[in-house]
C-alpha cells in the first residue's frame, strides 16, 4: 500500500501541488467488483483546499488516473455503519450519498480518522460521523484541545511531508560543512545529536534565565484577572438595570402597539365617516331647489337639475357591508325619498300643466294655416319642452310610474292637436286637387274605375262629382288618351295635382321626423334598445335596495316606446293619406303614376335618414297602396282594350289603344325619369305593350271592312315607330318584334293587292310552274296542250299596257280606301307595290325565256311602261 501511495503522489498530486494524507482501496456497494483509490488531498498552497479524490486504474495501461473529486467542505456525514463489530462498508455523505466497501476494516478506519482530523484543523466545520468508535475520533487528542488537533495533525502530515526550497538549501549547506556526511552517516548523526544536546541547553539555560519575567508575566496575568473580575461585576450590575429598562421598554413597546391599533381603527373610522358625509349629504340649497325651486325659470330649472342629480347621486351611492343598518344612514335614505316623491310630484304637476297649456297656444294659431297648404311648426313648443329634458331623465330613472303617466299625458294632448292640425291640412289639399276654375267649370274630372271615395267629408264628395261632371266627358284611360291627344288642360290638371301632392308630403316629412327627435331627446328614449338599468325603489321602512329591470311592469324597448308614442299622436295620417290617394285616383287614375314617383322618392328619403322611424314605416305601408293603385291602373287599362268595339261601317286606321299607349309611355316617361321605382314601370310597360300586340291582332281579325293585313299593318308600324322614337331598353325586343309583323303584313297585302290586275297571267303561269314542279322540262312546257305558244299569246293580249294601268288605278284607289291618313302609309305602300310587280314582271319574262325559247312572245308592256303608270297614277290623286 506505501508504494501505491508514493506513486499516486509522484503521478497524480504532485503535479497538481497537492500532498496525499490518506488512501483507502474501496469498491461500490452492491455491484460488481470495480476496485478504485480514495485519497484525502490537502493543497500546497494557501488558502488551503481539502478534496477526497476518487483514482482509478486505467484499463489500458498500468498507471492511475484521477477520474473524480469532492470538496470536503461539501461533506456532511459520515457513516461507518457499525461502531462496535469490524465492518468494511461505510457511506459518505455529499450531494448524494456514496456507498463503498473497503478492502479491510483497519484502511477504512485510518481514512475515516484522517477525514476527522482535516475537518478539525481546516474546516472547524460540523460533520457528522456516525457509527463511529469514539476511540477512533480520540486517538490523536492529547491534553490540550487545540495542540492535540495540531500535533495530531502535524504527525499525520509529517509523515510523507516533501522538504521545501529552503530546507533543501539548509541540508546541503550542512552536507557540504560535513564532507562525510554521506560517506560516514553515522558520525554525521553523532555530530547533529551533539549539536542538538547544545541546543536544548541553551534553550533551558534561556529560559531558566527568564524566569523572573515570568513571574513578573505572571503577576501582570493575575492583575489582569483581578481586572476582568472586576468588570465582570460591574457588567453584572449592568445586566441587572438594563433588565429593568427591558421590562419598562416592553412596557411602551405594548403600548406603543395599542396607540397604532387605536389610530388605525380611528382613521378607517374616519374615513367611512368622511365617505358618508362626502357622499350622503345633500346641500340646504339643493333641498330647497327640490323643495320650493321654479320650475318655470331657466334659472330654477338649473338648479332643480343640478339637485336632482345631486339627490340621485346620494341614493345611487354603493354602500358598504353594515352601513344600511347605521341609524344617521337610515335617517338620510328616508330624507332623499321623501325629497325624491315631493319632486317628483311636483314636476309631474308643471309638466302636465305645461302640456296643456302648450298644446291650447297651438291650437289658437291653427286659423292662420286653414287657407294655406301648410302644416303649423312646433319648434318653440319643443324648444321649450327641451329644456326639462334633463329632469325627464331624472323622472325615468327615480319615478318610473310618473315617467310613463307624463308621456302618456302628452301623447294624448298631442294626438288631439295634430289631429286637428292634419285634417284641416287635408281638408285644403282635397279643396285644392277637386277645386273649381276661375269661369266655375271643373278643373279635373273624376276618371278610372268607378267606386265610391272615401273622402274626408261629404261635400268634397259632391265637389269632384260636380267638377267632374261639369266638364267635358274624359277617360283617363289609353283609349281617350289616344282621342284627346293629352290636351293643355289635362296636363296643366296633372301638373297642378303632382304639386299639391308633393306639397303634402314636403310638409308631413319634416313635422314627423321632428316630432320624433323631440320624442326621443325630450323622454330619453334611445332608438337602439340597450340594457336597462337597476332601479331603486324603497320598502316600508325607507331602505332603499335595486331592483333588476326585468321585474319591471314595463319590459318593452325605448324602440317601441318610441313607435308606440308616434302610432298614437299620428295616428290619422295614414288614413288621410290614404283617403287623398283614393281621391287623387278617383279624380284620374293616371295620377298613380305621380304618387308612385313622389312616395317612393319620400319612402327612400326617410329611410336614409333614419330607417326604423314612424315616417319611414307610414310612408312605406302607403307606398303598398299607392302601388297597389297603379297596378290597378294597368290592369284596368288592360281590361279596356281587350273590351275595345270597332265600327263594322268605317275602316279601322290606328286603333285608339295603341296612339293611347304612346301617350301613356311619353308621360310616364317624363314621371319616371331618374324615378327609384323604374323597375314597376319596366313591368308595367311589358303588360300593356303585350296587351297591345294581342288586342291588335285579335281586332284584325275581327274586322270586317278593313283587311287583316292593313290593320296589323298600320298599327304594328305606328308601335315601331313610337318605340323608336322613346328608346325604351326594356321594350326593344317588343320594337323588333313590331318592325317584323308590319314588314311581314306589307308584303303580305302588297303580294295579296297585286293579284288581282293581272289575274289570268298570273294563273297562267302558276299552272306552268306546276308542270315544271311535275318533272316536265321547262323546254317541252310549250308542248302541253293548255299551256302553248298560242294559249301564251291570247292570255297576253288580254293585259294591253292601257289594261294594266286602268287595273293599277283601280288598285291604288283601293289601297287609298283601305289605308288611313294619320299613318301616312299609302306611298310606302304604293312604292312596295311597284317593286314587287316589277319583280313579278321580272319572273313572268324568265319563265317565257326558258320555256318557250325563240319564240318571240314578249309582254305588252315593258318594265319603263310600269314606272310610267306607277308614277302618274301617284302624281292624279
Amino acid at each position: 500500500m506505501t508504494a501505491i501511495k508514493h506513486a499516486l503522489q509522484r503521478d497524480i498530486f504532485t503535479p497538481n501541488d497537492e500532498r496525499l494524507l490518506s488512501i483507502v482501496n474501496v469498491c461500490k456497494a452492491g455491484k460488481k467488483k470495480k476496485n478504485c483509490f480514495l485519497c484525502a488531498t490537502v493543497t500546497t498552497e494557501r488558502p488551503v483546499q481539502v478534496k477526497v479524490v476518487k483514482v482509478k486504474k486505467s484499463d489500458k495501461g498500468d498507471f492511475y488516473k484521477r477520474q473524480m473529486a469532492w470538496e470536503l467542505r461539501d461533506l456532511t456525514e459520515v457513516d461507518a455503519k457499525d461502531a462496535t463489530k469490524e465492518n468494511p462498508e461505510f457511506d459518505l455523505h455529499f450531494e448524494k450519498v456514496y456507498r463503498w466497501v473497503a478492502s479491510s476494516t483497519a484502511e477504512k478506519n485510518s481514512f475515516i480518522s484522517c477525514i476527522w482530523k482535516l475537518n478539525q484543523r481546516y474546516l472547524r466545520k460540523k460533520v457528522e460521523f456516525v457509527n463511529v468508535s469514539p476511540q477512533l475520533l480520540e486517538e490523536s487528542v492529547p491534553s490540550g484541545e487545540s495542540q492535540s488537533v495540531a500535533g495530531g495533525d502535524e504527525d499525520a502530515l509529517d509523515d510523507y511531508q516533501e522538504l521545501n526550497a529552503r530546507e533543501e538549501q539548509d541540508i546541503e549547506g550542512m552536507m557540504e560543512v560535513c564532507e562525510y556526511a554521506i560517506s560516514n552517516a553515522e558520525a554525521f548523526a553523532e555530530k547533529l545529536s551533539r549539536e542538538l544536546q547544545v541546543l536544548d541547553g541553551a534553550n533551558i539555560q534561556s529560559i531558566m534565565a527568564s524566569e523572573k519575567q515570568v513571574n513578573i508575566l505572571m503577576q501582570l496575568l493575575d492583575q489582569a484577572l483581578a481586572e476582568v473580575d472586576n468588570i465582570e461585576g460591574k457588567l453584572l450590575s449592568y445586566e441587572e438595570m438594563l433588565q429593568s429598562v427591558k421590562e419598562q421598554m416592553d412596557q411602551i413597546s405594548q403600548s406603543n402597539r395599542l396607540i397604532q391599533i387605536s389610530n388605525t381603527n380611528n382613521g378607517k373610522l374616519l374615513d367611512e365617516i368622511q365617505f358618508l358625509v362626502n357622499y350622503m349629504d345633500l346641500s340646504k340649497g339643493h333641498i330647497k331647489a327640490l323643495q320650493e325651486g321654479d320650475l318655470s325659470s331657466p334659472k330654477g330649472i338649473e338648479a332643480c337639475i343640478n339637485a336632482s342629480e345631486a339627490l340621485s347621486q346620494c341614493m345611487n351611492v354603493a354602500l358598504k357591508p353594515g352601513h344600511d343598518k347605521l341609524m344617521a344612514v337610515k335617517q338620510q335614505q328616508l330624507l332623499f325619498s321623501d325629497l325624491r316623491d315631493t319632486f317628483a310630484r311636483r314636476l309631474t304637476n308643471h309638466l302636465n300643466n305645461v302640456f296643456v297649456h302648450q298644446g291650447h297656444d297651438q291650437s289658437s294659431t291653427l286659423s292662420q294655416h286653414t287657407a294655406e297648404l301648410t302644416l303649423p311648426k312646433h319648434s318653440p313648443l319643443h324648444r321649450d319642452l327641451l329644456r326639462y329634458a334633463k329632469l325627464m331623465e331624472w323622472l325615468k330613472n327615480t319615478q318610473r310610474e310618473k315617467y310613463e303617466g307624463l308621456s302618456r299625458t302628452y301623447v294624448d294632448y298631442m294626438t288631439r292637436l295634430y289631429e286637428r292640425e292634419i285634417k284641416d291640412f287635408f281638408e285644403v289639399a282635397k279643396i285644392k286637387m277637386a277645386g273649381t276654375s276661375k269661369d266655375g267649370k271643373g278643373k279635373f274630372g273624376l276618371h278610372g274605375s268607378s267606386g265610391k271615395l272615401t273622402g274626408s267629408t261629404s261635400s268634397l264628395n259632391k265637389l269632384a262629382v260636380s267638377s267632374s261632371n261639369s266638364r267635358r266627358s274624359q277617360s283617363s284611360s289609353l283609349l281617350d288618351m289616344g282621342n284627346m291627344s293629352a290636351s293643355d288642360l289635362d296636363v296643366a290638371d296633372r301638373t297642378r295635382f303632382d304639386k299639391i301632392f308633393e306639397q303634402v308630403l314636403s310638409e308631413l316629412e319634416p313635422l314627423c321626423l321632428a316630432e320624433q327627435d323631440f320624442i326621443t331627446k325630450f323622454f330619453k328614449l334611445q332608438q337602439n334598445p340597450t340594457l336597462a338599468q337597476e332601479e331603486k325603489v324603497d320598502d316600508s321602512d325607507g331602505t332603499v335596495h335595486s331592483r333588476p329591470a326585468s321585474e319591471h311592469r314595463y319590459s318593452i324597448s325605448d324602440k317601441d316606446m318610441v313607435r308606440m308614442m308616434m302610432n298614437k299622436i299620428f295616428q290619422s295620417i295614414e288614413t288621410e293619406l290614404n283617403s287623398l290617394i283614393a281621391l287623387g285616383d278617383k279624380i284620374d287614375s293616371f295620377n298613380s303614376l305621380y304618387m308612385l314617383v313622389k312616395m317612393s322618392y319620400h319612402v327612400w328619403t326617410a329611410e336614409n335618414v333614419d330607417p326604423a322611424s314612424y315616417l319611414s314605416t307610414t310612408l312605406g305601408n302607403v307606398l303598398v297602396t299607392v302601388k297597389r293603385n297603379f297596378d290597378k291602373c294597368i290592369s284596368g287599362q288592360i281590361r279596356q282594350m281587350e273590351e275595345v268595339k270597332i265600327s263594322k261601317k268605317s275602316k279601322v286606321g290606328i286603333l285608339p289603344f295603341v296612339t293611347g299607349f304612346e301617350e301613356f309611355a311619353k308621360l310616364a316617361e317624363a314621371i319616371f325619369r331618374n324615378a327609384e321605382r323604374r323597375g314597376d314601370l319596366d313591368k308595367a310597360y311589358i303588360k300593356l305593350i303585350r296587351a297591345v300586340f294581342h288586342n291588335v291582332e285579335k281586332v284584325a281579325l275581327e274586322s270586317q271592312k278593313t283587311p287583316r293585313d292593313v290593320v296589323m299593318m298600320e298599327n304594328f308600324h305606328h308601335i315601331f315607330s313610337t318605340l323608336s322614337s322613346l328608346k325604351i331598353s326594356c321594350l326593344e325586343a317588343e320594337r323588333k318584334e313590331a318592325k317584323q309583323k308590319y314588314t311581314e303584313h306589307l308584303q303580305s297585302y302588297v303580294i295579296n293587292s297585286l293579284g288581282q290586275p293581272l289575274e289570268k297571267l298570273n294563273h297562267f303561269f302558276e299552272g306552268v310552274e306546276a308542270r315544271v314542279a311535275q318533272g316536265v322540262r321547262e323546254e317541252e312546257v310549250s308542248y302541253q296542250l293548255a299551256f302553248n305558244k298560242q294559249e301564251l299569246r291570247k292570255v297576253i293580249k288580254e293585259y294591253p299596257g292601257k289594261e294594266v294601268k286602268k287595273g293599277l288605278d283601280n288598285l291604288y284607289k283601293k289601297v287609298d280606301k283601305h289605308l288611313c291618313e294619320e299613318e301616312n302609309l299609302l306611298q310606302v305602300v304604293w312604292h312596295s307595290m311597284q317593286d314587287e310587280f316589277i319583280r313579278q314582271y321580272k319572273h313572268f319574262e324568265g319563265l317565257i325565256n326558258r320555256c318557250y325559247p325563240g319564240s318571240g312572245i314578249t309582254m305588252e308592256f315593258t318594265i319603263q311602261d310600269m314606272l310610267e303608270y306607277f308614277s302618274s297614277i301617284a302624281q292624279s290623286h
